[in-house]
């Protein structure tokens, strides 16, 4: 019977890069074209801000969901020349150098890579390239209707409790070891992805997952100021 296969999971946000959901949700609702969609997004932004905060360190999928909705309305051209923006303006060459460390050295323990990014594939489709060699890449996507954003994500919800989930399901597909596998992640919503493999790695974590990881005693590896 053949050996089965490990992987590394690793949440792109805080692992990889520094800027997650809310940062992007927040560069297309500043840069809408018409005055009258920027009230109406900065509005939302800023009844969502406070409780994605929050939100973030327990269910970061519900978070998401809010945190995108600023993008309702937004025709699919637009949202593509504000996601190459984005990328140039926020997210280039701000990959995190010790990340692509943590991921080189997976894949020399023998480790299928896996990316998990709450980032939009609109998004993703610029950054993908710098983010060094992996396996697979999984992100949110918006919902979209006759060429326009809905405010809503399409199901799996990447960036949660959702994760943990998907986890289980992607290992069962793959014929991933879990026990053997790894994972790293920064937020306390990341809880359940931690916990699915047998080797967790807080990585840059937020105070939730800080204290989580102290109480289980889990690694912490911190680089990102």
């Amino acid at each position: 019977m053949s050996e089965k296969k490990t992987a590394a999971f690793f949440r792109v946000e805080g692992t990889l890069i520094k800027r997650g959901a809310l940062s992007v949700s927040a560069y297309f609702a500043t840069n809408a074209q018409k005055f009258s969609d920027r009230l109406f997004r900065l509005g939302a932004m800023a009844v969502a801000a406070p409780v994605y905060s929050i939100l973030g360190q327990s269910d970061r999928g519900l978070a998401n969901r809010m945190a995108y909705f600023s993008c309702r309305h937004l025709s699919e051209d637009r949202i593509f020349v504000l996601a190459e923006e984005y990328y140039d303006t926020m997210l280039k060459d701000s990959v995190l150098d010790r990340g692509l460390e943590l991921m080189k050295r997976a894949r020399k323990e023998g480790h299928r890579i896996v990316l998990i990014s709450e980032t939009i594939s609109e998004v993703l489709e610029h950054l993908k390239d710098d983010l060094g060699s992996y396996d697979e890449l999984v992100c949110n996507r918006l919902e979209y209707r006759n060429g326009k954003a809905t405010g809503k994500l399409v199901d799996p919800v990447m960036g949660g409790h959702e994760c943990g989930r998907w986890i289980k399901e992607y290992a069962s597909k793959e014929g991933i070891d879990l026990a053997n596998s790894v994972a790293y992640a920064a937020h306390g919503g990341d809880l359940l992805l931690l916990a699915s493999v047998g080797h967790p790695c807080a990585t840059n974590p937020d105070f939730a997952l800080r204290r989580a990881a102290r109480e289980v005693d889990w690694p912490v590896v911190e680089y990102c100021a």
